[in-house]
């Protein structure tokens, strides 16, 4: 009886360790050896969605014939950097967008001759977006870059100033490109500083110049824009830690070798993905949809609300440098994104572009006018919803927790590249 009763005993112990055993051996199976989470097939799929290995090439610009012309992206560089074309000779178009940080320049509001109650946005990818600035008042890259040439707080300069600039230091470069200069030698025609701008000389003297000879500076004025844009198509996107972390995955959504995300990043991601309702604008590789959404975000202090898109499309219409102008390379029927557009609706008024989320975390302040300093601040807003002064609140509170907000934040600085 004892003897048959230990048996029944040891053979209870060894069916437990047997159990436990493939309890643990079943658990190690399921549990990823480079990222304590897994992901369904779904999931997966929008995961690499966001990778930057589904970011195709850059879409044509039909409007600027030398949009991908290296010698235009030479010369674009060059403009981009020279304080020349400016009214004081102190700013470039780096001033606001520094390469150091992913062409921003780290201020709530650009500094340029003055200062302009805007908020500097990265140019790196925004030449696969089809609307330029918060606003999307210019259609292309090249129509944006002439904006701050001529306001008297950015750049202060004119347009027949910038052709002399043109003549005088970049004549060659710039007739091997787009054929001959015109002759502004002749300053009884083509004043040293003449253009439809705040500068009341300026303008006067624009306004006495023929058509013909204004349609010929807008002409150079337009090239230079297409310079620029040029270069600004250089400026794309790098690899960041995310996209490190997606490669990594397997097809069961299993991260494979030594971890890359930790276990808050993961939880961040997974909130983005799901809670955080971020990928309603915040999708692609770019984590934009390149669209327009009013978000209640609170007006800049002693400064006039900004409408938003619903003065960006009538700014863009009427822009004389818009796809569909006399300015534009392309064909009417190329000019989709212009024709098409959305001019009415709930989303108009307050609604501003989307921004990029690469590099979020050394892009700071952020909002259009630098409203929030931090990206903490940016989650606190967007988790409790806000309330907006102006157009339709597009935002529902999200309830995340205190940490669920502090893994989401965790899950932006993966964006930044390595």
């Amino acid at each position: 009886m004892i003897s048959n009763h230990r048996s029944q005993q040891t053979k209870l112990i060894l069916g437990l360790a047997v159990g436990l055993a493939l309890l643990l051996l079943t658990a190690w199976a399921v549990v990823p050896i480079g990222g304590g989470a897994t992901w369904s097939e779904e999931e997966v799929a929008v995961l690499r969605s966001l990778s930057l290995d589904a970011l195709g090439p850059l879409p044509p610009d039909p409007s600027n014939r030398v949009a991908d012309d290296p010698a235009a992206a030479a010369l674009g560089e060059r403009i981009f950097f020279d304080t020349r074309f400016s009214g004081n000779g102190a700013v470039s178009c780096a001033s606001c967008h520094k390469p150091e940080r992913h062409f921003t320049d780290g201020r709530p509001f650009g500094v340029g001759m003055g200062v302009i109650p805007l908020n500097a946005m990265s140019l790196v990818g925004a030449s696969y977006s089809p609307w330029q600035t918060w606003d999307g008042k210019n259609d292309s890259q090249w129509a944006q870059a002439l904006i701050p040439l001529e306001n008297p707080l950015e750049h202060g300069g004119n347009r027949t100033r910038f052709a002399h600039i043109i003549a005088e230091h970049y004549a060659t470069e710039y007739e091997a490109i787009f054929g001959a200069l015109p002759d502004l030698a002749d300053q009884q025609r083509f004043p040293l500083n003449a253009g439809p701008v705040d500068n009341v000389s300026a303008a006067i003297a624009w306004e006495n110049m023929t058509p013909d000879d204004r349609d010929a500076i807008n002409r150079v004025f337009a090239n230079i824009g297409k310079a620029l844009a040029a270069y600004e198509r250089t400026l794309l996107p790098k690899p960041a830690r995310f996209d490190r972390y997606v490669a990594s995955l397997d097809d069961r959504g299993r991260a494979q070798g030594e971890p890359i995300l930790s276990a808050d990043e993961i939880a961040g991601l997974r909130i983005f993905l799901d809670r955080g309702n971020c990928l309603s604008c915040h999708n692609g590789p770019r984590f934009t949809n390149d669209s327009f959404h009013n978000t209640a975000v609170p007006g800049a202090p002693g400064y006039p609300l900004q409408r938003g898109r619903i003065d960006g499309v009538m700014r863009v219409q009427r822009d004389i440098f818009n796809c569909l102008g006399a300015y534009s390379d392309a064909p009417p029927e190329a000019c989709v994104e212009l024709r098409f557009m959305v001019i009415e609706g709930d989303t108009l008024l307050g609604g501003m572009k989307t921004p990029t989320l690469r590099n979020v975390a050394e892009t700071a302040p952020y909002m259009h006018t630098g409203q929030f300093a931090t990206l903490a601040d940016v989650v606190e807003h967007y988790n409790g919803g806000g309330y907006t002064v102006q157009g339709h609140n597009e935002l529902a509170p999200l309830g995340l927790t205190e940490e669920e907000a502090r893994q989401l934040e965790a899950f932006l600085y993966t964006l930044t590249e390595e």
